[in-house]
């Protein structure tokens, strides 16, 4: 199973939320405005693409009938299930960390 760190794990998750449109720019949108942070099209990219390599996501072509993209195609993201195992495994690590610490964490 493929580890993964903090931010790759919630691109993940952002990708499996936006299954109606899957795409990078709404993905980091997302990101953006759920996760309280500024994500810069380089870092979104940059683990797309190890997301990609460490086979989690897959990523096709697809046509683009948006004028502002000038006929040029969209990539939508695909979550494997080699993704979906990791994100579900990386849930479970974190519940079972955050057991119990709601006194202490809440406090």
């Amino acid at each position: 199973m493929a580890k993964i760190g903090e931010f790759e794990l919630l691109v993940l998750l952002a990708v499996l939320r936006q299954s109606d449109a899957p795409y990078a720019n709404r993905v980091r949108a997302y990101l953006e405005a759920n996760a309280g942070r500024t994500v810069t099209r380089g870092a979104l990219y940059r683990t797309l693409d190890r997301l990609t390599s460490k086979g989690l996501i897959e990523w096709e072509l697809e046509p683009s009938e948006t004028p502002e993209r000038g006929g040029h195609p969209m990539r939508r993201l695909i979550v494997t299930d080699e993704g979906r195992d990791a994100a579900r495994e990386s849930r479970d690590v974190l519940l079972t960390f955050f057991e119990g610490l709601g006194p202490v964490l809440d406090g």
